[in-house]
């Protein structure tokens, strides 16, 4: 694998909480140099500048780059639930405008905090969707504003795979070159949804020429799981030979998700600062 690959942690890990300096502190610790930031208003306020200037002091504590911001895909999340939701893909078009209007107001974190790439969800997963979230043209219109908006900034906007037909890995490069005849696009390869719609180095082989970044984490789906260790190290070889042979990825986030016992002992290390 290329040795100039940079990995860095999502604040996924810390969505059920609002982001604070410890927790940037406690990625950088692990020896990570890059973050991404998921922003969601209940974990980070992206419309509060005092917030945005009080990220960018962290980040220069912790030692931290950051990497890309995720484009909200809720209004609130607590208590391990979700508000309501914000589809880009929306047939709708006040509640697409209300996606893109907070996308847009993560996106201006980078007038203060440079980051390279803003990472989109076409639609909502199958499971939580209605009939009129994930329209084709509805995303198309969602993300020409987006490049847009982006492209003064420095800013690429990528779009993840996610579960919904939208954002199949090749429904996703079918979008971006045919719907949107783009070529400042990309891809973000979400490992554990590309494992739950199929095949995972199938799925790298298909986006690898639009490839910009990855979400590093198994959500073992339910055609593919893995049973035993010898299984999980073969599976782990093929993807990094395939990663190799497509030498596309500028960054690895890892997206890691706290169990019970997990969120216990992160709940007493804070309280104990």
């Amino acid at each position: 694998m290329s040795s100039n690959r940079q990995f860095g942690v999502s604040t996924h890990l810390y969505h059920n909480y609002r982001l604070g300096r410890d927790h940037l502190v406690e990625i950088g610790a692990h020896g990570f140099g890059q973050v991404e930031l998921f922003a969601t208003r209940t974990h980070f306020d992206y419309r509060n500048p005092a917030a945005v200037a009080d990220l960018q002091q962290w980040l220069a504590e912790a030692q931290l780059e950051l990497h890309g911001v995720h484009a909200p895909v809720g209004e609130s999340f607590a208590g391990g639930r979700w508000g309501p939701l914000l589809s880009l893909a929306s047939a709708d078009a006040e509640a697409r405008a209300r996606a893109v209007a907070e996308a847009e107001a993560a996106l201006q974190i980078s007038r203060r905090i440079p980051f390279r790439v803003l990472i989109a969800h076409l639609g909502i997963p199958r499971t939580q969707a209605s009939s009129a979230d994930n329209s084709r043209d509805g995303a198309r219109r969602s993300i020409e504003t987006l490049r847009g908006l982006a492209e003064p900034l420095g800013v690429r906007v990528v779009l993840e795979v996610i579960p919904n037909e939208l954002s199949r890995a090749g429904s996703l490069v079918h979008f971006v070159e045919e719907v949107l005849e783009a070529t400042d696009v990309g891809i973000c390869l979400d490992f554990g949804h590309a494992h739950m719609d199929g095949d995972l180095v199938d799925a790298i082989e298909t986006v690898s020429e639009h490839l910009m970044t990855t979400h590093v984490h198994d959500n073992r789906g339910p055609r593919a799981v893995i049973d035993d260790l010898a299984q999980m190290a073969q599976v782990g070889l093929e993807v990094r030979v395939a990663l190799h042979q497509h030498r596309a990825v500028p960054g690895q986030q890892y997206r890691a998700r706290r169990g019970r016992e997990g969120e216990r002992r992160a709940g007493h290390r804070r309280a104990g600062r």
